[in-house]
């Protein structure tokens, strides 16, 4: 008796959660053909995950270890060679990411909070794996993004596979940042394979503006890809009470923090920036209010999953969830959907599988994958 009472409340209360999520232009999806799998638990933050290969899963924990993740058996060994980090509030070791001609060149990229001077400075490095060491260690840029506070220092990487990629960089906290050219903090910066900046820039050969830079007017850029198919460039952010922003990343553009945004003051009902758009400054795709906190960014491109191709997924971290955004051909949002609410969990990234399945860390140390 007790078990169909309990059966019959979570029902109605997946039903009441559905009404809710579909009067608010969301909807929620009963997850019969989908199974969720520990793949890996006690681990630090695993703050970036990729695949080395289809049997090794690469991630990062945020206090300074990269691990190696055995699919096959589920056994976890740490890699030695990484440099120390400024592991300090949001700061420490952050995305990873083989490069596209890995298998040529060996090569995977890192960004990391770097100590500098008692501070944390956003820093691009890559290196070889040989073994069970990081070898060949090299500090691409040492970004211009120091601040004395502990927030916001990004920084997911992207590859154009036409030998650049992009990585994004937050507003340090200090929020005339995301205004000044002058440093890379509050943009998105675009870079040559081998660190070096490409002439085509839209900035190069300005005085006034760092030539790295690629777009700007950003708060905290928490997820970066780039869809090839269709020669664009994705990102999500977080805005601050209220306000979280899917953007589409053009050359040149200014995304308006902290003069234009959708969020309010955290310590009030009053609400940031002059307005909510502005001349001259590029609107987002989509925006969240509340916030859900965003954790990462990944557009869908696998076999396991039709109905999910082209879609966009990100972890949240708030309002924890796995959040999904199906796209018209124009990068128009036609819809949003919100998995797995009931593993309660901070999804901070994600990773695709060559089976099409997908990978997700929560802040909770566990790597988990949903397959069919």
């Amino acid at each position: 008796m007790n078990l169909i009472l309990t059966d019959r409340m979570r029902w109605l209360r997946v039903l009441l959660l559905g009404w809710l999520l579909t009067a608010a232009g969301l909807s929620v999806a009963a997850d019969a053909d989908r199974r969720l799998e520990t793949v890996a638990e006690g681990l630090g933050i695993p703050w970036g995950m990729a695949f080395l290969d289809a049997g090794t899963l690469l991630f990062t924990e945020r206090a300074g270890r990269v691990g190696r993740l055995n699919l096959a058996t589920g056994a976890v060994s740490y890699l030695d060679g990484v440099p120390g980090v400024y592991a300090e509030g949001q700061g420490g070791l952050l995305d990873i990411a083989p490069a596209p001609d890995h298998a040529e060149t060996g090569w995977i990229y890192f960004t990391y909070a770097k100590p500098v001077d008692g501070q944390g400075a956003t820093t691009l490095a890559r290196a070889r794996l040989s073994g069970d060491r990081l070898v060949d260690w090299q500090e691409l840029i040492v970004t211009q993004s120091r601040s004395d506070t502990t927030r916001h220092f990004g920084s997911r990487i992207a590859f154009d596979g036409r030998g650049h990629l992009f990585f994004g960089i937050g507003d340090r906290g200090v929020r005339p940042n995301g205004q000044d050219l002058s440093t890379h903090a509050g943009s998105v910066l675009r870079l040559k394979l081998d660190g070096s900046v490409p002439q085509d820039n839209p900035f190069v050969g300005r005085e006034d503006v760092l030539p790295e830079i690629w777009s700007y007017g950003h708060r905290n850029p928490q997820g970066l890809v780039y869809d090839s198919g269709h020669d664009r460039l994705w990102l999500i952010e977080h805005g601050p009470r209220g306000g979280d922003e899917i953007n589409l990343v053009t050359p040149g553009a200014n995304y308006g923090w902290p003069v234009v945004s959708h969020g309010q003051e955290y310590w009030g009902p009053v609400d940031v920036g002059e307005a909510t758009s502005k001349p001259g400054m590029t609107d987002p795709v989509k925006v969240y209010i509340p916030s859900i906190a965003p954790g990462s960014l990944l557009l869908y491109s696998g076999q396991a999953f039709p109905d999910w191709q082209g879609d966009l997924f990100s972890g949240a971290l708030k309002l924890r969830h796995l959040n999904r955004v199906t796209l018209d051909a124009d990068g128009n949002p036609t819809g949003e959907q919100r998995l797995l609410q009931d593993l309660d969990a901070r999804i901070r990234a994600l990773a695709e599988s060559p089976e099409g399945w997908l990978y997700l860390s929560t802040d909770s140390g566990r790597i988990y994958r949903l397959r069919p």
